[in-house]
């Protein structure tokens, strides 16, 4: 396969984003995003898909968390799409589930072309160490749109509101890296039956 690390930068009035990843990665990441709590879930997915990211945000957080969030999955999701490249030869479709003590999530992803998020999840309480949990969702729906993948995000049970959400940041990076990895019986071959995605 090519090299596929990609660096998007999205410059708005409200946030101005870099996000840099290589998908063969070993698992490094830095953020710097004034945002601790996405910190935390987005290294469980460098280290759990073996991502190699690198965040760096500045956005109006005097104002709230919303936009920087936001546009953190938009970038993010446009460096994946980037670096996926032409799709071919990967496996296509990951999925995972997690459990952390009590919760248990399930992640299933497909690199279709066609973003499409089903997010389904209640949380036990509204914030997390001073994150809005409803911005969970944000940060999805601007990666699906913008890697142009189907994203199914099921919480099975959990009574912590940070397990539930560590065992679906967990789950999908284990998704990610399923879904991106090389299928040696795919060489050089789109996995679609229409030729392309």
């Amino acid at each position: 396969m090519t090299d596929r690390t990609a660096k998007i930068a999205r410059d708005t009035l409200e946030t101005q984003i870099i996000a840099e990843i290589n998908i063969d990665g070993s698992g490094q990441s830095e953020f710097n995003t004034g945002v601790p709590f996405l910190d935390h879930m987005l290294d469980q997915v460098a280290r759990h898909g073996l991502i190699d990211l690198n965040i760096q945000a500045k956005g109006d957080l005097h104002i709230d968390a919303h936009h920087t969030v936001e546009d953190i999955g938009i970038t993010l999701g446009q460096a994946f799409d980037k670096a996926v490249g032409d799709k071919k030869g990967i496996r296509r479709y990951g999925h995972a589930y997690v459990p952390l003590d009590e919760a248990l999530s399930r992640v299933v992803i497909d690199f279709s072309g066609r973003p499409g998020l089903e997010m389904p999840v209640e949380f036990p309480r509204a914030s997390i160490g001073g994150f809005d949990v409803d911005l969970f969702f944000e940060f999805f729906q601007g990666f699906v749109n913008h890697a142009k993948v189907t994203l199914h995000i099921d919480s099975v049970r959990g009574r912590n509101a940070h397990h539930v959400a560590e065992t679906i940041f967990k789950a999908f990076g284990r998704a990610l890296r399923m879904a991106l990895e090389e299928d040696p019986r795919m060489q050089g071959v789109m996995p679609s039956t229409k030729g392309s995605l």
